[in-house]
């Protein structure tokens, strides 16, 4: 068992909050001293406060910045990338 005061800020991580759930992709925007705020990325883009002790039942990978990439393009689509282009 695992809990968010592992995690960097900055970084992005696949984890499974609880035992038989599906992985998630949070990023770790920045630390209190007693919470993270995070976003957590199914239909959109949520931010949310988790406490540092809150557990976490797996963290399966840290994600580099080269998968993240490729992740943003797929979840953001293509077109993000060149909208300023077109102005």
């Amino acid at each position: 068992m695992y809990s968010y005061e592992l995690m960097e800020t900055g970084c992005h991580y696949l984890i499974q909050e609880k035992e038989n759930e599906a992985l998630k992709l949070i990023k770790v925007h920045f630390k209190s001293d007693y919470a993270l705020c995070i976003s957590t990325y199914n239909e959109g883009e949520e931010i949310v406060w988790k406490k540092k002790s809150d557990p976490i039942h797996d963290i399966a990978e840290c994600l580099d910045d080269k998968v993240i990439a490729s992740w943003e393009k797929l979840f953001f689509g293509q077109d993000a990338y060149y909208e300023d282009e077109e102005e």
